[in-house]
């Protein structure tokens, strides 16, 4: 971590522990929760089987928010997703092998959002409000909730 990407460890937790709400929510029977006093009800979240069903996402995304293309491809390793640019292309890569955790809307569209907010540092503020506001347009208001009160609670600006 660069004194540049100086937040990047308390966004990834704050992401964490929102991805551990949504696999407990899809574990009960109901998707209610009580967030910091708020009664909010979770949306189901996009779970994805291969490479190709990411591309079909990514692609309908982009469509829906009036961004250009991304390609998306398969990484080797499995403890990391991310973003780069290859050639002037865009390109997301996945893990696609023993990484559940990679191949679910909540990790693509904070891939996603990188692609559409690439001003430096890469998980500075900038970042993190795309990042609220996509998945705020994708999955619905309360997602966009929870992530800036969990946000605020890790000290991310």
């Amino acid at each position: 971590m660069t004194a540049r990407d100086a937040q990047r460890a308390k966004v990834y937790a704050a992401e964490q522990f929102v991805r551990t709400m949504f696999d407990r929510a899809a574990q009960h029977s109901s998707r209610a929760i009580d967030f910091f006093g708020i009664s909010l009800t979770l949306p189901p979240e996009a779970k994805f089987g291969s490479v190709e069903s990411v591309q079909r996402y990514v692609d309908d995304v982009l469509a829906r928010v009036g961004a250009p293309p991304v390609s998306v491809r398969a990484r080797r390793g499995t403890a990391a997703a991310h973003y780069e640019l290859i050639d002037g292309a865009a390109v997301i890569a996945v893990p696609e092998r023993d990484s559940t955790w990679a191949l679910r809307e909540l990790v693509v569209l904070h891939e996603l959002a990188h692609h559409l907010s690439p001003a430096p540092p890469p998980h500075g503020p900038a970042f993190v409000a795309t990042y609220c506001e996509l998945c705020e347009t994708i999955m619905g208001p309360e997602v966009g909730l929870v992530l800036r009160m969990v946000y605020a609670q890790e000290g991310v600006v």
